[in-house]
Formats: C-alpha cells, sequence, structure tokens
C-alpha cells in the first residue's frame, strides 16, 4: 500500500483589519508567495490549484518575499524571527535568524540576493540588517521611534534602502553596510503601510493611512512631490511596481486599486472590488504586480482573504480565489458517483463555508445568511448533492443551495449546541445536539427528538431496511448507542448499547456495504464492528496517538482512512488489519476531516492550517 500528496488547495491569506499584509511575486510570474497561520504558501498564478507549503514556523506567520534570484524565499512570524529556505527543491531550511523581539511586518532582499532587512515590532530595536547565508549583521535600522510596517531595497548599486513606520517617518539608509542617512518627516501625517524601490532604482514610493501617496528620488532620497491627492477614500495599505518602472498600483481600505502613471502623476485606471456594500472584508489589504509577464496582471488582497486577479485595460477583475483563513473544522462530499466530479464542502471556525469542485479545485464562498460561529458539520440533502444541511455553534441549522452557493433565507434554531449531523432521509437529517438527538425536515422543521443517556460526541447513520434508518451515536460515558429512526412514522427508539471502547469514541463512520461501523477513541485507537450482531471484528487499528478526528471509508469498503490531533493520516485494510501505511505531520495543528471519493478513488484531508489536501491511494 501507498499514499502519495497530488495537490494541496491552498488557504487564504491571513490577514488582520488596520494592517497591510504583503504579497509577493517570483521574478517570472509564475508565482506568488504569502503567510497564512503558520505557514508559508507557493501558489501558482496561473493554475491556483497548484500549490506547496511550508511549515516550519512554530509561530503565526506574517511575511514572506521571495530572493530576487528565485531560488529562496524569506519569511518572517509574530515571534521575530526570520527563515531563509529553498522554493525550487524541498524546502529545505537554510537558515533561521532572530531579528526583533516582537512581530516581523516586512522582508526586503537587495539585488544579489545575499543581504535582507527584516523590520517590524521590536522593543530594543524595530529590524535588522543581515546576510541570508549566516545571519551575519550588515547594517543596523535606526531613527524610527515606533514600529516599522514596510521596507524596501534598492536593487542596483549604490545600496539604498527605505523604511516606513508608525512615527509618520520615511528613514533612507545608504548601503552596505546600511547605515542611517536621512530621516524625510512632514509628507505623511499619519502611519506609513508601504514603500517600495522602482525596480530601475530611479525612485521609491510610499504610502499610508493618511490616504496619499509621495515619491522619492531613488539615489538621494530627495522628495519629488505627491501624487493623487484625494483619489483615494480610504487608508493605503499596499503599493507595487511595474517592470517598466513607469507605473505602480496602490490597495486602499476604500475598496479600490488604482493604477497611476508616474510622469503624469495620475490614476490610468481604477478597480472596484465587492458590490458595493458596507462589507469590511472588501477592503484591500495588499497588492502585487507581478513581473516577467505580458498580460498587465495585478493581483489584489482583500481583507476577507480573497486574491483578486485585475488585468490592465479590463474594467473587472477576470478572477477572484476564494478559500478559508482559519481553522477547517468540517469537510462532507458531495454528489460523489464514479463518473461525475463530487463537490467538497468545508466549513471554519469563524463560520465561513466554501463549495470546492473536486475536479478543478477551484472554490467559491457560500453566500447568504450563514453562519456567525464555529462549523461542526456537513449533511446531504437530497442524492443529486444539490441540496445541503449545515450546523455551527451559533446553535443553528442552515440550508445550502449547491447550484448558486448561498444560504437560504430560513433556518432552524437548535434546542442546544450542535456535535455532528447526518442525513437520515430526503431532505431529513439528525443531529446530536448537547442534550440528544434532533430530527429535521426540509430544513426547518423539527419531527422528532430523543434524549440521550450522555451528551453525545460522534453520529453516524446508515439505511438499514425501507424507510429505517441505524442512527450511532457516542457519549462521554464510553458507549456507543444504536438507534432506530422510522421515517414513516417519525419515530425514534434506543437498539443496542455498544461498550467494547476503552476511551470515549469520537469520530463514527459507516462503511458503504453497511458491513462495518468504525469507531476511533479519544485515546487514537480505531475498532470496528460488524453491523449484524455489533461485535469487534477489528482492534488492531491502534496508531494514532490523540483523539481521532475523522473516519472514511472507499468505496469498497476495503480500506478506511482516518484523521487525528497528532496531525496524521493513517489507511487501513480490513482484510489484513495489521497493515497500515501513514503520512506524519499531514496538516500542521491538526486533522479535522477526511473523505474518499468515488470520482477518482481519491483521499481528501482538511485540517487546522485552513489547507485541503488531495493523496493518491494504491492498494
Amino acid at each position: 500500500m501507498s499514499l502519495s500528496a497530488t495537490a494541496i488547495w491552498a488557504p487564504a491569506p491571513s490577514t488582520t483589519r488596520g494592517q497591510p499584509t504583503p504579497l509577493s511575486a517570483d521574478s517570472k510570474g509564475q508565482r506568488i508567495a504569502y503567510a497564512s497561520n503558520r505557514s508559508i504558501l507557493l501558489r501558482s498564478i496561473d493554475d491556483p490549484a497548484s500549490s506547496s507549503q511550508y511549515t516550519a514556523h512554530i509561530a503565526q506567520t506574517t511575511v514572506a518575499r521571495f530572493s530576487p534570484s528565485g531560488f529562496y524565499v524569506a519569511s518572517g512570524d509574530i515571534s521575530g524571527s526570520v527563515r531563509v529556505w529553498d522554493c525550487v527543491g524541498e524546502g529545505a531550511t537554510k537558515g533561521e535568524y532572530h531579528i526583533i523581539s516582537g512581530r516581523i511586518n516586512d522582508i526586503a532582499w537587495d539585488g544579489d540576493s545575499q543581504r535582507l532587512i527584516a523590520v517590524g515590532d521590536g522593543k530594543q530595536r524595530f529590524g535588522h540588517c543581515i546576510t541570508a547565508d549566516s545571519g551575519n549583521s550588515v547594517g543596523e535600522i535606526s531613527g524610527h521611534s515606533a514600529l516599522v510596517n514596510a521596507v524596501s531595497i534598492r536593487q542596483q548599486r549604490p545600496l539604498r534602502a527605505a523604511t516606513g513606520s508608525d512615527d509618520s517617518s520615511i528613514v533612507f539608509y545608504h548601503g552596505a553596510p546600511f547605515k542611517f542617512n536621512t530621516s524625510l518627516r512632514g509628507q505623511h501625517d499619519s502611519f506609513i503601510y508601504g514603500v517600495a524601490f522602482s525596480p530601475d532604482g530611479a525612485s521609491f514610493v510610499s504610502v499610508g493611512a493618511d490616504k496619499k501617496i509621495w515619491l522619492y528620488d531613488g539615489k538621494t532620497g530627495e522628495v519629488r512631490g505627491d501624487v493623487g491627492r484625494g483619489e483615494h477614500k480610504g487608508s493605503i495599505f499596499g503599493v507595487s511596481w511595474a517592470s517598466d518602472s513607469k507605473r505602480f498600483a496602490t490597495a486602499s481600505a476604500d475598496k479600490t486599486v488604482k493604477l497611476w502613471d508616474v510622469e503624469a502623476g495620475r490614476t490610468i485606471q481604477s478597480w472596484s472590488i465587492g458590490d458595493g456594500g458596507p462589507d469590511v472584508g472588501h477592503q484591500q489589504v495588499g497588492v502585487v504586480w507581478p513581473a516577467g509577464r505580458s498580460d498587465g496582471l495585478v493581483i489584489s488582497l482583500g481583507l476577507n482573504g480573497d486574491l483578486s486577479y485585475l488585468h490592465e485595460g479590463s474594467p473587472t477583475s477576470s478572477r477572484t480565489l476564494q478559500g478559508h483563513q482559519k481553522s477547517i473544522t468540517a469537510a462532507c462530499v458531495t454528489g460523489d458517483s464514479t463518473n461525475a466530479a463530487p463537490t467538497l464542502w468545508t466549513g471554519s471556525y469563524e463560520g465561513r463555508v466554501c463549495g470546492w469542485s473536486v475536479g478543478d479545485g477551484s472554490a467559491e464562498t457560500v453566500r447568504g445568511p450563514g453562519h456567525s460561529n464555529q462549523i461542526v458539520g456537513f449533511a446531504q440533502g437530497d442524492e443529486s448533492g444539490e441540496q445541503m444541511y449545515s450546523i455551527a455553534w451559533d446553535d443553528s441549522l442552515r440550508t445550502i443551495d449547491n447550484s448558486d452557493k448561498k444560504f437560504a433565507e430560513r433556518g432552524a434554531s437548535l434546542a442546544a449546541q450542535p456535535q455532528a449531523v447526518v442525513s437520515v432521509g430526503p431532505k431529513t437529517v439528525a443531529i446530536s445536539t448537547a442534550s440528544g438527538l434532533e430530527v429535521y425536515r426540509n430544513g426547518a422543521e423539527k419531527i422528532a427528538e430523543i434524549t440521550t443517556k450522555s451528551a453525545p460526541l460522534a453520529l453516524a447513520a446508515t439505511q438499514t431496511a425501507g424507510n429505517v434508518v441505524s442512527i450511532a451515536v457516542s457519549g462521554g460515558d464510553r458507549i456507543v448507542r444504536i438507534y432506530t429512526f422510522d421515517g414513516k412514522s417519525s419515530t425514534m427508539a434506543l437498539k443496542k448499547e455498544l461498550s467494547a471502547t476503552s476511551a470515549p469514541v469520537t469520530a463514527l463512520a459507516f462503511s458503504p456495504n453497511d458491513e462495518y461501523l468504525a469507531a476511533g477513541q479519544s485515546s487514537g485507537k480505531i475498532v470496528a464492528f460488524d453491523t449484524k450482531e455489533y461485535k469487534v471484528v477489528i482492534d488492531r487499528w491502534s496508531s494514532h496517538t490523540a483523539r481521532v478526528t475523522a473516519i472514511a471509508w472507499n468505496k469498497d469498503s476495503t480500506y478506511a482512512v482516518s484523521g487525528g490531533l497528532d496531525t496524521n493520516i493513517f489507511v487501513w485494510s480490513v482484510e489484513s488489519p495489521a497493515k497500515r501505511i501513514k503520512v506524519i505531520g499531514a496538516h500542521k495543528d491538526g486533522v479535522n476531516g477526511v473523505a474518499w471519493t468515488a470520482y477518482d478513488d481519491r483521499i481528501i484531508s482538511v485540517g487546522a492550517d485552513a489547507a485541503i489536501k488531495l493523496w493518491k491511494f494504491k492498494p
């Protein structure tokens, strides 16, 4: 047996309201780099479903910058550490350097890819200049009295650098080694969020919370003047130059991205992101103009994590990349068959729900009156998968229309906090809550309920005969209870109690052929019962070292896959229970969901890193 990674569907960039989020593109214009949770993502621009993930940071990441050579990336985190690593091969770390005692806000490389400057929010200092290969000091960052938000290095000799700070000043440096040359004050009267040298080194630009744009001489640091005063109506969070050094792009909290002609000092194009409503998620907090491309592409980042593809000369975005910014806490595959690509539904910690095409990896955020808290489960409304149900810790049940990825206006309020949901008939779902089981029809009508002896932890269901469904419910008392639900009479009854587990059961799954019930425990062990007499038939699946969070079967019921809080994925054989294959560290901070598609026999996993990973299994 073997299990190999085939794709990573990247999470959205992590953003913070009122702060810029740096984006970086490689010198060929093929990939972008950004920070997401405790990882760095390198994502193909033309094929966004293709990406790689760097997971060596132990703290929340904040910035990633490609080196001009294209061989390395420098990334920083909130602990003040900067890592330099290989972005062409296996992602090996070249060096780890502690720069400051706080958050790294920005990083800049010199033109030789030998030196870098990292800046941020420190105590003794707000940044430092080092060599990329050894971390030796090649200058100092001084002249600021508050945290530094942005840094840029002139790519030509003589080397120059500029930093922008919350103290509303620009400091200009000569190098190398980099030393303070002059402090530029009076241009900005609020926080400076971005500075950038032009590719030819002739100019550099600064932007900030005062909605102003200033141009300077790239060699001397002399002020040339401001550009487009009053054009932006909100803070300007990002700026990026075109490769010809004649134009640059800005991204603003006024939900617009603008292109500027340097010589004329005016706007040459403007895009408005979003529908014009009050949603702050469309505030633009980062922008990059990838070099090495001929299509005039500008990529802008919204506060909600959406990446907008904007082409010079086109009035609207050509593409919007959506996904999760927070831990994915629930996942479900629907519409799955051997001849049709299914839809993957995912929900995250903050209540966002996305629908993914398993065929091409594209995602769309579900719109409408949705959830306001952690998503904990999905259930399919019918065999076609056109209707979905979701539950969350806002104690609500919602209906989703798959055709237009939109929540229905009508939902249901649950009696207690939900834990899991399963389908028990056409447009009928059973929901386990802190007090027991509830059954709803059409997403709003409660038709049955029963109080369980112990607060439910996990839930699974399978068709028994006719309108009767068997529902397995686990509790904190280490007992799995089997209930029967009659869809015709809308009644539930306790059928059997299983007490063969040594720890509370945290994951349940019936096999597609209805012959087995797999039960994963908080201790990491998994046992399988037969569904005729509910006796233990497999008790050797015990390699997880922490709570089992999810179990899924393949379509032939011959193998099962499990994920756990130990960050690992295991595939188990029914025929040979002692055999297993494992992926260690599949998801940083834990695996929260697994699925096994019938469409192409691939395994899908989701986790706390907000990423979705696809795996190819070979028996």
